[in-house]
């Protein structure tokens, strides 16, 4: 059948129905607020960034941040929406202050769409604007405007108030997650010394900026002190530690952008250079930056973005008119990095000796890297440990972020996922078998080891989390003592060698249910004791009640539930206050008389929730 195509088939949408029907273009992904970079939070952000901006500008000290259950409110003490405008600046496309850069010289937001996006992916949205002892408040839900009063007297300070709600039929069952929230509460901070900002009743502010962010992001301690350098438009700080990888922190006019873009790698390729031509010596890039561990921040006029979303920097220039991002960056390493390792000869010694140790250990890695990817290609060719998926994650292509691999062991369970999944967007690997626990050994391992060099191999990852193939990585087994001691064993692989994984939020555990509980009528999965309990209460006639003991155990048909829109998943998250090395130690190293004192102690509650069950 032919398919008509005429003026009827070409339609404009007005900018609330196309927001609604295209939020990846906005917002990214959705999400139900599990993941750091879900929709919600870039909701809240858009508004935060409003009054960020005007603290950078010079207006208000402070801004105010209350979350109850799913409302945001936040106020700041700027100057204040002009109160004729207000209505269109949270409405009309394209309409802000943001146009004229003498007001907002070096901002993130330029195109007034963030706010507008907000409004209408809100069940409501309230805004309000205080100018000069008087007061304006509109009212919308879903975009749709439903209250606009009239400009009433007040002795409130100056500045903005908005409070918005997300749409639940948008973002299903979602919730605000604190640690998310105050970790990006603690991004502004450190980019906005003097900015005070109240979160929860809680008081949130930084005195040293980056050199601040580093301390207290950072699971262990530095090789050397932490360098801190800084002019006007520019502030570095950098160690480097003994973990594996490399630790960025990248920021474009206190815009966290997560996934880099042109300011971070020319800091990354000028620091190499810098550091070859102190040292007089050709290093390899990859060894100069091993185990480097900074936070970069940079003020750029008019800043180009890949996406509403603003993780991903394109400008190319500092100002339309200015340098290039690489040569002012260029510059700026080459006069104050420089300059402080001639100043520091004891630090300079110790970035040798550090870059000279991951020089031995590249080498002797080399010898098994090239046997090792090549086992690797083969795997993957005959499908042996891999069920790939269709499309991968993409960082230019927003739409691509819920890509997923669900790590399984068994035939029996990843048979069952495999057979499941959405082929489209949902991969899964299968383990043969407990994994090594790689707790003390060298990196070597990961070559040598067969599970782990797939393993590797199929996330892409052997070069860092540029690549990465998939935005979620899922561990998913059984959840009996087995399938926790894997859990356990591949967390302590991506902690030793691939920290960035865990702090960059993409590691996840797999819940699946422990009880079906039916009757002839309906169904109903429970994921605890408790939940088991409120479906019996609910349920009547003849009940059934089946226990899963493992994957292997839900049928397909079934599975579809859980790895679907109601799929639910613990993310695997780091709290500032965990020593990784030590971490690992205590859970994974040698048996200690404090571990057996946990596992005892432990194993009692367990019992008594396994009886209880």
């Amino acid at each position: 059948m032919e398919t008509r195509y005429s003026e009827d088939t070409i339609k404009t949408l007005d900018w609330k129905e196309h927001i609604r029907r295209r939020p990846g273009m906005y917002i990214g992904k959705l999400g139900d607020g599990s993941s750091q970079d879900d929709g919600i939070y870039v909701l809240l952000k858009e508004v935060f960034d409003n009054s960020v901006d005007e603290f950078m500008m010079g207006y208000g000290k402070s801004i105010d941040i209350t979350i109850k259950e799913r409302s945001v409110k936040i106020r700041d003490f700027g100057r204040g929406i002009p109160l004729g405008k207000l209505v269109d600046v949270a409405s009309k496309m394209n309409t802000g202050a943001k146009y004229d850069s003498k007001v907002f010289k070096k901002t993130v937001g330029l195109n007034g769409v963030g706010i507008k996006a907000v409004n209408a992916l809100s069940d409501k949205f309230i805004i309000q604007s205080i100018r000069e002892g008087k007061l304006k408040e509109a009212e919308f839900a879903k975009g749709e405007l439903i209250r606009d009063e009239e400009l009433k007297p007040t002795e409130e300070d100056n500045g903005v108030i908005v409070t918005f709600i997300p749409d639940n039929n948008m973002f299903g069952k979602y919730h605000y997650t604190s640690e998310y929230v105050e970790n990006m509460m603690w991004n502004y901070v450190y980019l906005n010394t003097g900015l005070t900002i109240n979160f929860n009743g809680e008081k949130i502010r930084s005195k040293n900026g980056l050199l601040d962010l580093l301390n207290n992001n950072m699971n262990s301690s530095g090789i050397y002190p932490v360098i801190h350098l800084k002019n006007s438009d520019i502030e570095v700080a950098f160690t480097h530690g003994n973990q594996y990888g490399e630790e960025y922190h990248a920021f474009v006019n206190g815009q966290h952008t997560t996934q880099g873009g042109t300011h971070l790698s020319a800091f990354k390729e000028t620091f190499v250079k810098v550091i070859r031509e102190f040292y007089k010596k050709d290093f390899e890039p990859s060894d100069i930056r091993a185990s480097i561990i900074a936070a970069f921040s940079v003020k750029i006029e008019e800043p180009v973005f890949e996406s509403q979303t603003k993780t991903k920097l394109g400008s190319k220039n500092m100002s339309p008119d200015g340098p290039t991002v690489r040569n002012f960056i260029n510059d700026f390493n080459k006069t104050y990095l420089d300059n402080y390792l001639h100043k520091h000869p004891e630090i300079a010694d110790l970035l040798l000796k550090k870059i000279l140790d991951s020089e031995k250990e590249r080498k002797a890695i080399s010898s098994v890297k090239k046997l090792a990817r090549e086992r690797a290609k083969k795997a993957n060719l005959h499908n042996k440990k891999l069920r790939d998926c269709r499309i991968h994650y993409n960082s230019k292509d927003n739409r691509r972020l819920n890509t997923t691999i669900f790590i399984t062991e068994g035939d029996s369970a990843s048979g069952s996922i495999t057979k499941s999944r959405n082929v489209e967007t949902q991969a899964v690997f299968s383990l043969k078998g407990k994994p090594l626990n790689t707790f003390g050994l060298s990196k070597k391992i990961v070559y040598e080891n067969e599970e782990f060099n797939l393993l590797q191999a199929a996330l892409n990852i052997e070069d860092g989390l540029e690549n990465l193939r998939y935005n979620n990585v899922v561990i998913a087994t059984d959840a009996d003592v087995d399938g926790m001691h894997i859990r356990l064993l591949l967390i302590t692989f991506f902690l030793q060698f691939f920290p960035d994984l865990v702090k960059r939020g993409h590691l996840y555990i797999l819940q699946t249910p422990l009880f079906r509980v039916r009757n002839k009528k309906e169904t109903i999965y429970a994921y605890s004791n408790d939940e088991k309990e409120i479906a019996l209460k609910k349920l009547d006639g003849k009940i059934e009640i089946t226990r899963f003991k493992g994957l292997g155990e839900i049928s397909p048909d079934e599975f579809k539930h859980f790895i679907g829109k109601s799929i639910r998943l613990d993310p695997v998250r780091l709290k500032k206050e965990d020593i990784v090395p030590e971490f690992l130690s205590f859970y994974m190293g040698k048996n200690t008389p404090e571990r057996q004192d946990f596992i005892i102690e432990n194993l009692r509650v367990e019992e008594v929730l396994e009886k209880s069950l």
